[in-house]
């Protein structure tokens, strides 16, 4: 069911991680709807910012920060202000493939932090300024992943469970407010996600996987049509389906051929 849809998006737009893949490419929508932009990310956002000038941001502001971290939050916070943001795009993100049991915890916390507690941080404190103005959209990048219990890749799949539910439950709390409340659940997409992961030696780092510009689009158009959920892509709404249907030990099981590393 839609909600409050509109055609383009205006103000001031928060992205974060906006320094490449699917977070860039929802900032570059933003700009090219003349939003006054802030990209974050953890790491080089000045790429980003010169492609986000060429396509027609008002402006662009960028902030480098660690979004695992408090001091990360507090510094974008800071950085907001007292400026009304009038769209979030939580994107950042991370993962860490291989066996549980065998990560270094660090890696464990560091996934769980950006996943969970810095998103839910952010759409905490910026979504609490647009229920009280009555006024303001937020995208979330979830995962198909979420729906299947993820075998060698366990901590990034349950992350994404938690803001794929978040999300929905968020949006139904708000359904009497105009605040709409989107999450993109996409699934194996080309971005820097697999290398950073160290699963480029799975079936799932080696498949094809769908432009995050089209993956980015089917979001932000989900975002402006006031939708809860948009999964992206055809084959993946199967997926999603099918691993809603089938019994959660066989999920984990077609998971772990597809993410196990090979060798």
């Amino acid at each position: 069911m839609s909600k409050n849809p509109i055609d383009k998006l205006s103000g001031f737009c928060v992205v974060t991680g906006a320094s490449s893949g699917i977070g860039l490419e929802l900032a570059k929508l933003a700009a090219k709807d003349g939003c006054d932009l802030l990209v974050a990310a953890d790491r080089d956002l000045a790429p980003a910012e010169a492609e986000l000038r060429e396509c027609g941001a008002a402006s662009v502001e960028r902030i480098e920060v660690d979004l695992a971290t408090r001091k990360g939050i507090e510094d974008l916070m800071n950085k907001i202000g007292p400026r009304e943001v009038d769209v979030l795009i939580a994107n950042a993100g991370q993962g860490q493939g291989g066996a549980f049991l065998a990560e270094r915890w660090e890696d464990i916390k560091a996934t769980i932090d950006t996943n969970v507690t810095g998103t839910v941080s952010l759409v905490h404190k910026i979504g609490g300024r647009m229920v009280m103005r009555d006024e303001g959209r937020i995208l979330v990048t979830g995962s198909i992943a979420g729906k299947m219990p993820g075998a060698f890749n366990l901590i990034y799949n349950s992350t994404k469970a938690f803001i794929d539910d978040f999300c929905v439950g968020l949006a139904n709390e708000l359904k009497h407010t105009p605040v709409v409340i989107t999450c993109l659940l996409p699934g194996g997409t080309d971005t820097q996600f697999f290398e950073r992961a160290d699963m480029e030696k799975t079936k799932l780092g080696q498949a094809d996987k769908a432009d995050p510009a089209k993956v980015a689009l089917d979001g932000y158009q989900a975002l402006l049509k006031g939708e809860t959920q948009e999964v992206s892509g055809l084959m993946n709404k199967v997926q999603a389906v099918f691993a809603d249907i089938l019994p959660a030990e066989t999920v984990a099981q077609m998971h772990r051929r597809m993410a196990k590393p090979r060798g």
